[in-house]
């Protein structure tokens, strides 16, 4: 089949066949006749994967790393639990992250809600910024780490 019927058939744009095309991890035949290529099943099967790779985090370079094994005989289901172990855990870390920043948003929220907007001075921006501290914790703030 040709690029369009692939991007057709799984969902995606022309343009994502050809990266994935243009940096080697699709290999289409080429019609000597006309110069088209051409997408067996063998294409459609890494494309698929490819897509879910994608999908649970992985970077094109890990992919290529998966096939580099994969391309030469080797199994690479070592490797991908290797990573996904990896990826759960900086996802644990981003998550938390994330929770503490959420928690300081709603702070603020809470904290400025009715204060009012203060002109600038010299060396005054904004006095609601300036005048934060996200390491007062408030109720919210406390019942929220009892949770984690």
């Amino acid at each position: 089949m040709q690029v369009s019927e692939l991007a057709t058939l799984l969902g995606v744009t022309t343009d994502t066949i050809r990266f994935y095309t243009r940096i080697g991890l699709l290999a289409p035949t080429k019609s000597p006749s006309n110069g088209y290529k051409f997408y067996r099943d063998k294409e459609v099967s890494r494309m698929r994967f490819i897509m879910s790779a994608r999908n649970l985090g992985f970077s094109v370079d890990e992919i290529k790393m998966i096939f580099s094994k994969t391309d030469h005989g080797e199994s690479a289901c070592t490797m991908v639990k290797q990573l996904i172990s990896q990826k759960l855990a900086e996802t644990e870390i981003l998550f938390n992250e994330t929770l503490k920043l959420r928690n300081k948003l709603t702070q603020a929220v809470s904290e400025w809600e009715n204060l009012p907007a203060l002109a600038p001075t010299g060396a005054m921006i904004c006095h609601l910024i300036e005048g934060f501290d996200p390491n007062h914790e408030t109720p919210c703030q406390a019942s929220d780490k009892e949770s984690l």
